[in-house]
């Protein structure tokens, strides 16, 4: 992904059980200094997400790369940012807080 313009992923979800499966997704950007620079424009993450029972689903991630990436003289070495996510089966009643800034 060139910093700056924006990109597409799609992430697979399975659920292989019998039983319809009802979660939320949380992100993690590795390294962690590049996590400032990274944008969602879309996504899935922080909903809750249905699948039924054997459903797999791909999953959508609009996002970008801020330019002021490539001008961080910390992010010289840096040449691959993972982005990663974490599907947690959801609790009646129970809400993960959406990150922010205040």
């Amino acid at each position: 992904v060139v910093p700056g313009e924006t990109a597409l992923a799609f992430y697979k979800a399975k659920n292989p059980t019998d039983k319809p499966v009802i979660g939320i997704s949380t992100y993690n950007v590795v390294p962690f200094e590049a996590g400032q620079y990274f944008n969602k424009i879309q996504c899935f993450c922080f909903e809750e997400q249905r699948l039924n029972p054997q459903e797999e689903v791909d999953m959508p991630v609009f996002f970008y790369i801020d330019p002021e990436f490539a001008e961080d003289p910390r992010m010289v070495n840096v040449d691959l940012i993972t982005l990663s996510y974490t599907f947690f089966e959801a609790k009646e009643g129970q809400q993960l807080p959406v990150p922010g800034y205040n």
